[in-house]
């Protein structure tokens, strides 16, 4: 039976207060091929009281059981795999094989990192004479994105289960059958009623309602800085925490000394995975003035291999991105940089010739890139990258952290010390050397506008505790 037009609360499959369908498109072909229910203020309320009432006793479960509990659900998570990477190919648009590598695997990582931390995390240390106790910060509510669906349900959800929080998810409308695939998860993994409840809703209804709901302890969302601080200021009312990781414009900055071929090559693939829809992609790449053409001819190299198409299509490298909005936004961004005069060295406005219907992007970069131009400034988050000359390493350094973002950096130098010390320069939450493997155990989140707090591992469980302190705990009678 299908879930698509259902709500999970209080452990079982509820229908909507008020019937309110919204189809899901398939961005490859612009088709609708599913439809969800968007929920209302009464729907949250519903699973905020179901989550409340869980809270009660699960926050005071034994470590054990909850770990017992996060292992159940990456057992059927195992087993549902293909399913949740069929659902995010077709409702956001990755190619297929990526899909599960990638989205899916991902999202595991997460849960079994969890697994690992939570296994020898401590969270009882005697202090002199006193207790020093973190305990679950209540009911979360939790709002995910829609271009890295399942990585971003999964460390908000594993370290929520881990710490004895109760939650309510909204996953983006843009992209919601994973997540309903997901609490079918939870749902046979056995985890208590109350403790995970999915309503899916948009912004403006759900979000709002979630973020400003006074029995509501913490929002940790994911999505654009512009959201964040709508988020924010619903919260503030009721003075809850507030966990937030919100855009990026990173820059990859690389060494007069590196080998620029391979570097040039591996920023392009750096810059335009997943459609160029991470967060976190380094959409900036700083390169010395004097290789600075040398550079351009590398990048185009590299963009013309990105084969463009339907997430289902065989040898897809760059699917669509997810909507006709994302569309439109990234062609104004693309014409921008031609109108401010930049150097288009590959790709460029439209579609590719041989798609008509679908929302793709031509893999783009532009060259000769200047700091005041809107492709340097704003976050596209389509597959376009920025070539920017500089004279200096210092100037480089200086213009990587001239913006309001500041979520990740790259760098780029065979001089590993000057590497270093560049890295302990960079205003941003995190800063990746000679382009080195993910790392599920790596504090994730920005400074600036790039949000607050951090996730993965113990980093992530931290951020959904409290710390209590027990004065007297061990005083003499």
């Amino acid at each position: 039976m299908s879930h698509d037009l259902q709500f999970y609360i209080d452990g079982a499959w509820v229908d909507p207060v008020v019937p309110n369908n919204l189809d899901v498109i398939d961005p490859s072909s612009e088709d609708a091929f599913a439809q969800i229910s968007l929920g209302s203020k009464a729907d949250v309320d519903k699973a905020v009281a179901a989550a409340k009432r869980a809270f009660a006793t699960f926050a005071f479960t034994a470590a054990e059981e909850r770990l017992d509990i996060l292992n159940r659900v990456i057992d059927v998570y195992k087993k549902r795999s293909k399913d949740l990477a069929l659902a995010v190919s077709r409702e956001m648009g990755a190619p297929r094989q990526m899909a599960l590598d990638s989205q899916v695997g991902v999202g595991q990582a997460h849960l079994e990192k969890m697994v690992e931390v939570l296994k020898t995390f401590r969270f009882r240390q005697v202090k002199g004479s006193s207790l020093i106790v973190k305990e679950p910060i209540g009911v979360v509510g939790l709002i995910t994105p829609w271009n890295w669906p399942l990585n971003q349900i999964t460390c908000k959800v594993g370290p929520a289960l881990a710490a004895g929080c109760t939650m309510v998810l909204k996953p983006s409308e843009i992209a919601p059958l994973d997540a309903i695939i997901f609490a079918e998860i939870i749902d046979e993994a056995g985890v208590p009623k109350g403790v995970f409840n999915l309503v899916n809703g948009d912004g403006p209804t759900v979000g709002q309602a979630l973020a400003s709901h006074p029995d509501v302890d913490m929002m940790s969302f994911t999505g654009s800085t512009r959201a964040g601080i709508l988020v924010a200021k619903a919260a503030a009312d009721t003075v809850k925490r507030v966990h937030q990781e919100l855009g990026g414009k990173s820059a990859n900055i690389l060494f007069p000394d590196v080998d620029l071929a391979k570097a040039v090559t591996k920023g392009v693939a750096g810059c335009f995975g997943n459609s160029g829809q991470s967060c976190n992609a380094p959409t900036r790449m700083l390169v010395p003035c004097d290789r600075h053409d040398e550079a351009a001819g590398y990048a185009r190299t590299a963009a013309e291999k990105f084969t463009v198409g339907p997430a289902d299509a065989p040898g897809t490298k760059l699917g669509p991105v997810v909507s006709q909005l994302q569309f439109d936004k990234i062609q104004d961004l693309i014409q921008s940089g031609i109108d401010e005069g930049a150097t288009l060295v590959a790709g460029g406005p439209g579609r590719p010739a041989e798609l008509n219907r679908g929302y793709y992007v031509r893999a783009t970069v532009f060259a000769n890139v200047t700091h005041d131009m809107r492709i340097a400034k704003e976050e596209i988050f389509g597959p376009v990258l920025s070539i920017m000359p500089y004279d200096t390493v210092e100037q480089a350094i200086e213009q990587a952290n001239d913006t309001v973002f500041g979520l990740a950096s790259y760098i780029q130098a065979k001089d590993i010390e000057k590497a270093r010390q560049a890295a302990a320069r960079m205003r941003s939450g995190n800063v990746y050397i000679n382009y080195p493997t993910w790392d599920a155990g790596l504090p994730f989140g920005g400074y600036k506008q790039s949000g607050n707090g951090r996730e993965y591992a113990e980093y992530g469980l931290e951020d959904f505790l409290e710390i209590k302190g027990i004065a007297g705990y061990e005083a003499a009678e």
